[in-house]
């Protein structure tokens, strides 16, 4: 079907706006752009996460020590059912890789989980309950309702649950997030917002499948700011939660993480932690607990590692770009 009034000016959206509101056209892009690297980066979280967890229980069989019971899928929790809690549903279901069925929501409207449910997502209408499940939780309530939200969540979160907030982008709502919660096992995404090009690339994101297609948007999305260090860390505390020794930890990681090329850079015990306390680390113990809360406010031994290792950086951009877009050509 052909749009008939589609190069006419005089009905498009910015017909009727004023020259004050023209200028403002830009946070369009700039809004679509966000939520776009949100989700993205979301995305390469859960997937790095799994791998891990597979990784994990692969090393656990092979051990002999694996519990009955124990089961090798990241659980997700999504709270929150407005405009970013579904993008990030969508995306989480076309790039995670996990399960419909480990995937679980919870929201306040019954009507905003109908769709989801048809694609086999549970929703709880339980805040309490989805935090208690999760190994990982999304935050996408408003901000207006966190401290209700945290009242909810504060006594049925695990220490190994990673919370990741899209509550608010503000630094010193992240610490207050955090003496709510009673934890510091916090991701505050970050980012350096990039142009690329025009504000109309940025535009097409708001049809978030099509988008995380899209080799251009991949590429310019690439998370190597501090939230990507963040996450990192988290992969770290991942290990340590299974009570992994350091070498097994750093061997893991270095392979999900994986590149071909045999001369490529890999992590060690230097990248996470200080040479003190590198120097005290036996390699059947686990690497000391990650405070997130630091690693995303401090200058941390990670961030100088891969300000300094140009290696590194092209090896994470590479996974993130083979992890969400693998049958595409990056530029």
């Amino acid at each position: 079907m052909v749009d008939v009034s589609g190069d006419l000016g005089s009905v498009s959206f910015e017909a009727e706006l004023t020259d004050e509101e023209k200028d403002l056209l830009h946070l369009r892009a700039r809004s679509a752009g966000l939520t776009f690297c949100g989700c993205a980066h979301a995305a390469f979280l859960c997937k790095l996460a799994q791998s891990l967890r597979y990784l994990i229980y692969r090393s656990i069989l092979n051990r002999g020590s694996l519990a009955s019971g124990d089961d090798r899928d990241i659980c997700v929790g999504i709270l929150g059912m407005g405009h970013m809690g579904k993008q990030l549903l969508l995306a989480l279901l076309e790039k995670s890789g996990i399960k419909p069925s480990h995937i679980k929501i919870s929201s306040r409207r019954p009507e905003s989980a109908v769709e989801s449910i048809k694609k086999g997502v549970e929703c709880f209408f339980d805040n309490g309950r989805l935090a208690a499940w999760a190994d990982i939780l999304f935050l996408c309530c408003l901000p207006s309702d966190l401290h209700k939200v945290c009242a909810d969540l504060h006594s049925h979160l695990s220490k190994h649950c990673l919370v990741y907030s899209f509550t608010s982008g503000v630094l010193i709502f992240y610490f207050r997030l955090a003496q709510l919660l009673g934890h510091n096992f916090i991701l505050k995404p970050q980012y350096d917002f990039v142009a690329c090009g025009t504000a109309d690339v940025w535009l097409s994101c708001t049809h978030l499948t099509t988008a995380l297609t899209d080799p251009l948007l991949i590429e310019a999305s690439c998370p190597l700011t501090t939230s990507g260090i963040a996450v990192l860390y988290s992969l770290l505390n991942i290990c340590t939660s299974t009570g992994l020794g350091s070498s097994d930890a750093l061997s893991l990681i270095n392979t999900v993480l994986k590149e071909k090329s045999p001369h490529a850079v890999e992590f060690d015990a230097l990248s996470f932690i200080s040479a003190s306390q590198a120097a005290s680390l036996c390699t059947e113990e686990p690497f000391p607990w990650i405070s997130l809360t630091d690693a995303q406010t401090k200058e941390t031994p990670l961030l100088c590692f891969l300000s300094s290792s140009t290696s590194m950086q092209q090896r994470i951009s590479a996974a993130y770009k083979s992890m969400l877009c693998p049958t595409h050509q990056i530029i």
